[in-house]
């Protein structure tokens, strides 16, 4: 299964518009489904209208603009091009981050869905990499029907850094690199802290807007923050670090010489007193990974690529196919060597498919 791939140059409206023009079907098919499940008591506590959800996303669209009037124009005109609303479009790329602002709004009390456990995410340090600089990977897993939708956007601002991202239709950007080699992906992580703020998505991308670490790290600190992400952050000369970022609290922990390896549950006490309450087998999912991931890292001498490579393959807990009931999967995965400005994607289970080379370095002219 080939990933997908669009590329895209201009100002962040025109990205924005070649994006909505070329998936508008899908999107419109993504964001039904979405707006409807973050309406359902199974995401948000409690069945609320359709009129609801939009009103709160339009409620939202506010921090969205304040935090990046640019994104938020590339939000708006692939809207436009889609046929959406702006407030339907934020539902479709920042969901996850959404439903935890809709479970506090709607006064939800239930635990987190099982369909929120999703993603196997690591960072390996120069001093356990063969090529002396960190490197990083992760799984990403979704309900089965979001696996159509994920594709790699090669973009090329007027105004920033050309990036490569992996992400699904309609969303800004979920898990990439730039040319300066920032590097970015994340967990999901599921808060009772949820507020009106900027899903995750935006910082993703903000983040890639940046040229260097500390600006990179910087730009994420200042996200208000509408629900909860943990986010891996790697740099082309040995910085990496991993912040569990709920709505109104976060917890970082820097890379040294141990390999970071994280899933989708909190592991700081100070998050863990926001997190939203996990049904038991949702927690053991995520720890059986975690275990799992680390148990595979800790037996390799020097992690290559084709270490990493073989970890988001591993069927016994981290690549698996759609679960009997909620229909859980992994939808695809990547590989990153910020050093080498070098990046790795595939669509589907990482078990079945091949892994597509992309060099982030390049994409500004080959985009231009």
């Amino acid at each position: 299964m080939t990933i997908p791939v669009l590329e895209a140059l201009g100002k962040p409206a025109d990205i924005g518009r070649i994006h909505g023009e070329r998936y508008a079907q899908q999107i419109q098919r993504f964001a039904a489904e979405r707006v409807e499940r973050a309406g359902q008591a199974l995401w948000v506590g409690q069945d609320r209208p359709r009129a609801d959800v939009i009103a709160l996303a339009e409620d939202c669209l506010a921090a969205h603009e304040l935090y990046s009037p640019a994104l938020t124009a590339e939000l708006r005109a692939m809207a436009e091009a889609s046929g959406l609303s702006p407030a339907e479009m934020l539902v479709v790329s920042g969901f996850t981050d959404f439903v935890d602002t809709a479970f506090a709004t709607f006064g939800g009390q239930s635990a987190a869905p099982a369909q929120a456990d999703n993603c196997t995410a690591m960072i390996v340090p120069g001093a356990r990499s063969a090529t002396g600089q960190p490197l990083f990977a992760q799984t990403w897993d979704m309900h089965e029907t979001a696996t159509e939708h994920v594709f790699v956007l090669r973009g090329a601002p007027d105004d920033g850094p050309a990036f490569t991202v992996f992400t699904s239709r309609g969303c800004l950007g979920m898990i990439g690199m730039n040319e300066a080699g920032i590097t970015i992906g994340i967990n999901n992580l599921t808060g009772n802290d949820g507020r009106i703020g900027v899903t995750w998505n935006f910082v993703v991308r903000e983040v890639l807007a940046q040229t260097d670490f500390a600006a990179a790290e910087a730009r994420l600190a200042e996200a208000d923050l509408a629900g909860a992400h943990n986010y891996l952050l790697v740099g082309p000369e040995g910085q990496g670090l991993n912040i569990e970022a709920m709505s109104t609290r976060q917890a970082v922990t820097r890379l040294d010489n141990e390999v970071i390896v994280h899933t989708n549950h909190c592991r700081a006490e100070a998050t863990c007193a926001v997190e939203r309450p996990r049904q038991p087998e949702v927690q053991a999912h995520s720890e059986k990974r975690l275990a799992r991931a680390e148990a595979l890292l800790a037996g390799a001498d020097l992690i290559d690529i084709e270490t990493l490579a073989a970890v988001t393959r591993d069927t016994q807990a981290i690549c698996y196919p759609p679960t009997p009931i909620t229909k859980m999967t992994t939808c695809g995965a990547v590989i990153a060597d910020p050093a080498a400005r070098r990046l790795w994607a595939l669509r589907g289970l990482p078990s079945e498919q091949q892994y597509e080379a992309f060099d982030v370095a390049g994409a500004a002219a080959a985009t231009r």
